[in-house]
């Protein structure tokens, strides 16, 4: 019997645990500093040489905007999973292949380089303006509506005409007009600076730190650049929207007849041949400058599985940007879903992680997993808390004192009588 009480109270400390003085943490080891390599080049297909206006100097290079996604992503040079087969050869400066869904990073070429957008700019206002606008509203257009460059792409909407919001979105998404993007800034910010600035606010909310717009509409003006990670961050914000999803799939559309001015209706097809020709297509964004070049988003399922492909600086020659992206999808399809080099980062994220103070290690995305009150019990002793120590030992000692009671107790004569039943 003795045994077994001494058995009792040794599990009775052994649950509740030593309690001992709390001890700092141990500091962290630095990360050791990456070895410099080499970057990979990426697979080029050979493109014709055409004359186009001087390229950009672009803003000095960010470490940490560079870095955003994974340190993998830090390359001007190829990155791909491990094993992987080699991706297309494809003119385009820089790419990107990304899961819609998880947001892991499958594969690119200087993903963060940067680049100018073209039109793939409009998918930044839409991501801006979508969320803020009626589409049933009716807008008129004006006449500064139509201030773009001569010979540039429009939807042909009238000065006094009257449209809804959604018939905007239409000719903006399917013939990339950019009178219509004007409409659109102008509309959901006041003025047609105040939308650019409510993009520039947006791309920064969405992690997109190496995106910077000029216009509304993707032409072409000083300063302006965006990168391959940062359009699919904007295409997976865009894709997230319903409407969004369905204007980009809309084959062709009617812009109406405007009785007011004596004009009739027209009808408009989308540009983007990826969803008349690629099984599963979403939708995607052209865009062409003769600075930028070609430029391409794009976005497909397969198999429960949706992927985007980015790309800027494509030629359409010996393929076309948009078969240059379903060459680039087939690869990223033809990867296990596991594969990954690096992720999209979450609207907000490095927004938040900038703010925690200096050193301090950013909130866990979930709780800890409950492990009973005895776990918990002991690791508040094992870190000095004397709110937790006192009542223990107090409890401690209470148990041992009627174990000890107990045993003496049975140690005791005992009168000897009839036995209860």
């Amino acid at each position: 019997m003795r045994a077994r009480v001494l058995a009792a109270t040794a599990a009775v400390l052994v649950t509740v645990g030593p309690v001992v003085p709390a001890q700092a943490a141990p500091a962290q080891a630095a990360p050791p500093a990456r070895a410099a390599r080499a970057p990979l080049p990426c697979p080029k297909a050979p493109a014709p040489k055409v004359s186009r206006p001087p390229r950009p100097v672009p803003p000095p290079a960010v470490p940490q905007d560079r870095v955003v996604g994974g340190e993998q992503l830090d390359t001007p040079g190829l990155v791909a999973p491990a094993g992987a087969p080699a991706p297309p050869a494809v003119t385009a400066t820089s790419w990107l292949v990304a899961d819609l869904d998880t947001g892991a990073v499958l594969g690119a070429c200087g993903p963060h380089e940067y680049g100018t957008p073209a039109s793939t700019q409009k998918l930044l206002l839409a991501a801006t303006m979508m969320p803020k606008l009626d589409p049933k509203q009716a807008v008129t257009v004006t006449r500064g509506d139509l201030d773009i460059a001569p010979g540039s792409s429009a939807v042909g909407l009238l000065v006094g005409g009257r449209y809804t919001v959604e018939t905007v979105w239409l000719g903006l998404l399917l013939n990339s007009g950019n009178e219509a993007a004007n409409v659109l800034a102008r509309l959901g910010s006041g003025t047609v600076p105040g939308g650019v600035r409510a993009m520039n606010d947006e791309a920064r909310r969405l992690g997109a730190r190496q995106t910077h717009a000029v216009t509304p509409s993707g032409l072409d003006g000083k300063g302006q650049f965006t990168s391959a990670y940062d359009l699919a961050l904007i295409a997976r914000a865009c894709f997230g929207n319903p409407l969004f999803r369905r204007y980009t799939l809309t084959e062709r559309t009617q812009i109406p007849a405007q009785p007011a001015l004596k004009k009739g209706g027209f009808q408009i097809q989308n540009e983007n041949q990826l969803i008349y020709r690629y099984p599963g297509a979403l939708g995607g964004k052209t865009g062409f400058t003769e600075l930028a070049r070609h430029s391409y988003v794009g976005a497909a399922q397969r198999n429960g599985r949706r992927l985007v492909v980015t790309l800027l600086g494509a030629e359409a020659r010996p393929v076309r940007g948009w078969q240059q992206g379903a060459q680039l999808l087939d690869w990223g399809f033809a990867l296990p879903r596991d594969a990954s080099v690096g992720r999209l980062v979450t609207p907000g994220e490095l927004d938040t992680a900038e703010a925690a103070p200096s050193g301090t290690p950013a909130p866990p995305t979930a709780p800890a997993p409950w492990q009973g009150p005895a776990v918990t019990a002991g690791r508040r002793i094992a870190e000095g808390d004397w709110r937790v120590i006192a009542p223990v030992a107090g409890g401690t000692a209470t148990v041992v004192g009627v174990l000890v009671a107990v045993l003496v107790a049975r140690r005791r004569p005992r009168p000897t009588g009839r036995r209860r039943a």
